[in-house]
């Protein structure tokens, strides 16, 4: 045999054995996604006798601003295909267009779309304001974007939390506690070039299972800011969907030769999302969704994993029953029963202002009883979909205030 031919066989036998770890993570990610619709398959009928749960995304951005090369029919294609109820716009501003004015909104192709804008703070962080408004020419301390929010009757949401400088700001309606593109930021570029070719045709978004982490930090200051007991604060899941990561080639005149995405609005909305609930059959239009954000009536589920749908959170304090952004009365002497319903069997973990106060393992249905006044929530994990999901919460609620 030829030194030549010898020398291009080494070659081929090492490529062939450098790319074995990454077919086996293949395999591994073909289980996960053979679990998931297993897991699917076998959930519960929703309990839709009080609630209607529409699901939606939060951050979310358009060539308007930069940043992204998103026009608008992909954006509401994206949302129809991927079953959305809801999209809620946060544009970058703009020296020379107001976005919040010009980005989507209204309904288009049975999806409703909220406009809004993505402010940056001068001391810190970022706020998301619902309806959006046109950026000053200076970005204002934090303090002064949440007051002409508050003042015009608009939902503010403190982005980038990690980011800001002054928590004194009061009157923000919640806390971006995760975050997509800030999550991405862990990924290892290397390995996950090796990962996209061996997955981008069979199930590319489960690639996120790889790099999903619990955001511990932002957690954590949400918990402290709803355990000093002056404020409801709740949290919000950006998608940061920019659809700007990829390769293209296009001629002078704007046709597209090739076109790949990396993070194509799809992917995006698939993974996390929020889930609005709404009164059985009240109506559902961009006002009652704002409402329903302002008042805590939602939850953030990474429904990459499972269709989360009929997940309830509930107080029972004897005399009548509270969901999540209200407040329970604690009886004198007696106790609020606390309880979670879920679609599927999980492992449900109670939190008391940051601090678990308990747990229930390998079931639909957990309930707690509580003696203490506090912020109480609860995550939800999918032990069952194996050591990928090992800490990462599939499900996060927003409080219910015990008094």
């Amino acid at each position: 045999m030829k030194r030549r031919k010898k020398v291009a066989l080494a070659l081929l036998a090492v490529l062939l054995l450098s790319q074995a770890p990454f077919a086996y993570r293949r395999y591994v990610l073909g289980r996960l996604g053979a679990s998931i619709d297993a897991l699917n398959a076998g959930r519960a009928a929703a309990d839709g006798r009080q609630f209607d749960d529409y699901a939606g995304v939060f951050h979310v951005h358009s060539a308007l601003g930069g940043h992204s090369t998103g026009r608008p029919e992909g954006i509401v294609r994206a949302a129809k295909e991927g079953g959305l109820a809801f999209v809620l716009m946060t544009e970058h501003p703009s020296p020379y267009v107001n976005t919040a004015e010009a980005t989507l909104r209204g309904t288009h192709e049975g999806v409703l779309f909220v406009n809004g804008s993505e402010l940056v703070a001068s001391d810190g962080g970022r706020l998301f304001v619902l309806p959006g408004f046109g950026a000053d020419a200076r970005n204002p301390p934090l303090r002064e974007l949440v007051a002409r929010a508050k003042s015009e009757g608009r939902l503010a949401v403190v982005g980038y939390p990690e980011e800001v400088g002054d928590w004194g700001a009061g009157g923000f309606d919640g806390v971006e506690v995760y975050n997509l593109y800030t999550n991405a930021k862990r990924i290892s570029y290397a390995a996950m070039l090796f990962d996209g070719l061996w997955s981008y045709w069979g199930r590319p978004e489960l690639l996120f299972a790889r790099f999903y982490e619990r955001p511990d930090a932002a957690l954590k200051k949400w918990d402290e800011l709803n355990a000093a007991g002056r404020r409801h604060v709740y949290a919000y899941a950006g998608n940061d969907a920019h659809a700007n990561v990829g390769l293209a080639l296009q001629e002078q005149t704007g046709g597209k030769i090739l076109d790949l995405k990396l993070d194509p609005y799809e992917r995006s909305f698939r993974l996390v999302r929020t889930h609005v609930l709404l009164e059985k059959g009240s109506p559902f239009d961009a006002q009652a969704v704002l409402e329903a954000l302002r008042a805590g009536r939602f939850y953030i589920s990474f429904d990459v994993f499972g269709d989360p749908a009929g997940f309830r959170f509930t107080a029972d304090n004897g005399a009548d029953v509270r969901a999540s952004g209200e407040e329970a009365a604690l009886p004198s002497g007696g106790a609020v029963k606390l309880s979670v319903r879920a679609p599927v069997r999980c492992r449900t973990v109670f939190f008391r202002d940051g601090r678990v106060v308990g747990e229930v393992k390998d079931s639909a249905q957990a309930d707690l009883e509580v003696k203490e006044p506090g912020a109480y929530r609860v995550e939800l994990y999918l032990d069952q979909l194996g050591p990928l999901l090992k800490g990462k919460p599939w499900v996060i609620s927003n409080p219910i205030f015990v008094r």
